[in-house]
């Protein structure tokens, strides 16, 4: 991990201080000491040098105890080495809190507090630990205090006066720990983990303590949060080039202008179809890129994505149903919810004999909305299948898995979830759990104003039907052009 020189020597963290006024009257003085020394030490010694050396060691000597005892050089120099502090724990954490950073952090925050071991923990396990009994505690063990687990659930600061309000593992009597300060980790409004100082006395926790303790807690937050929010735009920039080639994918463009070329002259009445549909299908990809749309648009838009790789494959090799509770359908969804799941199941779920029928439904469970894309194609081992959210992933799969999942948790909050499961040879489900999605207007107010935006959205509809109109012939032309070249 690459680190940021200093210009002092660091000694874990805390670097010495830059030569000042303080280290020059201190130097001054042990040279005139040393005079001081070698003129008592002659047989002679002269008198002039012995009152010069003795003037300029006393002066010197003053002059350190006053610099040392200056209000504002003390602050100045605790700042100076909270300032080294927090920049080395920064550096550490260029790549999040990884376990080996965390166990910098840790060796980096244990000299400068009274605390006899720190820890730091995520919301399931150990990621780094310095100090006392640093041995019995390695990165990656299960949180084993009680109290750690309450700091997580609470969301708040606890300060902890006895080992039995910690809750260490037994025997209590034999652990040399006897307070501690439990600080949670918020990430964006969430508890990511805890910081932990543990104390072989109560009274060793003043409120310089508890400040270090928080100060530390929220400087390792907001690290946190920054390296978040890079892996996020970094996320998004390749989410957003992934949908921009999705949008036009130049093999499924072609594939479906080929396919159409070979209804023209066999059943040129399909071949229109086609071309009309193939004109729509650009228009809302376009349309629906950056918009919430209704659950009924993203299962039609799916159901015509399906129609062109029908006529390419034919009824011998695929099938498509839908099943959605009608009460559902006018739930908003992000775009390109169902849409990717079903290509990806065209994609590398159709065996190389045989049909493949894909399968997606849409039920209330409770307050949730389920929808499930289910295959019969060739599955996936528990390793895929475990690894399927991965962005690295050759085959552009994970990629488009986990675009869905980032823009489901975006949409409907943390608690909604994308399972996979798959067996080889069997085939692949998808579950997309959308929390509080199905719960009943609260009054009839809330329905008529349902009722009122939808006759508004068709009033605006037909409003621009006109030009929409000429937009769609105008296209529909290239098309047929474009068609007619391919098919010469």
């Amino acid at each position: 991990m690459a680190k940021r020189e200093s210009g002092t020597v660091s000694t874990r963290g805390i670097g010495v201080p830059k030569f000042n006024q303080e280290m020059l009257a201190a130097t001054i003085a042990a040279l005139a000491g040393i005079t001081l020394v070698w003129t008592f030490s002659q047989p002679e010694f002269p008198v002039p040098v012995l009152i010069a050396a003795g003037a300029v060691f006393t002066v010197s000597i003053v002059m350190v105890i006053r610099l040392m005892m200056d209000p504002d050089s003390v602050r100045a120099l605790q700042s100076d080495a909270m300032l080294q502090l927090a920049s080395s724990m920064i550096d550490a954490m260029g790549d999040g809190l990884t376990e080996e950073a965390s166990q910098e952090v840790c060796e980096l925050l244990l000299p400068n507090t009274s605390a006899i071991a720190v820890a730091l923990t995520n919301c399931e396990s150990v990621l780094g630990y310095a100090g006392y009994q640093e041995a019995h505690n390695p990165a990656g063990i299960a949180i084993r205090t009680s109290a750690t687990h309450e700091c997580i659930r609470r969301g708040k600061t606890l300060v902890l006066l006895t080992p039995e309000e910690i809750g260490l593992p037994a025997p209590i009597e034999q652990n040399r720990i006897k307070a501690a300060i439990v600080e949670p980790l918020f990430v964006g409004g969430r508890v990511e983990g805890t910081l932990k100082f543990y104390y072989r006395d109560p009274r060793k926790i003043t409120e310089t303590q508890r400040s270090i303790a928080h100060g530390f807690a929220q400087l390792l937050a907001t690290q946190m949060a920054a390296v978040e929010m890079e892996t996020q735009r970094k996320l998004a920039a390749s989410m957003e080039l992934k949908m921009l080639q999705t949008q036009i994918n130049p093999h499924f463009l072609f594939n479906t202008i080929n396919t159409i070329a070979s209804f023209i002259r066999t059943d040129p009445m399909k071949a229109r179809t086609l071309l009309r549909e193939f004109a729509v299908f650009y228009r809302r990809t376009l349309e629906d890129s950056t918009e919430r749309i209704s659950l009924a648009r993203e299962l039609d838009q799916v159901q015509r994505y399906f129609n062109f790789e029908l006529a390419r494959f034919g009824d011998a090799r695929l099938a498509f149903e839908v099943n959605a509770s009608p009460a559902l359908l006018d739930m908003m969804v992000p775009p390109f919810l169902v849409q990717p799941l079903v290509e990806n199941a065209i994609k590398h779920a159709m065996p190389s004999e045989g049909k493949l029928t894909i399968t997606v439904k849409a039920d209330a469970d409770g307050d949730d909305v389920v929808i499930v894309v289910s295959d019969d194609g060739v599955g996936m081992t528990e390793e895929t299948c475990a690894n399927i959210t991965q962005v690295e992933s050759s085959t552009g799969l994970g990629i488009a898995v986990k675009n869905v999942h980032d823009r489901m948790i975006g949409f409907f909050g943390p608690d909604a979830q994308m399972v996979y499961t798959s067996v080889l040879g069997e085939g692949t489900q998808v579950t997309l759990r959308c929390p509080g999605c199905a719960k009943a207007p609260a009054s009839a107010a809330a329905s008529a104003e349902a009722l009122a935006a939808s006759l508004d959205e068709v009033a605006g509809e037909a409003a621009e039907s006109a030009e929409k109109a000429a937009r769609n012939n105008a296209t529909l032309a290239e098309l047929t052009e474009l068609v007619a070249q391919v098919s010469e």
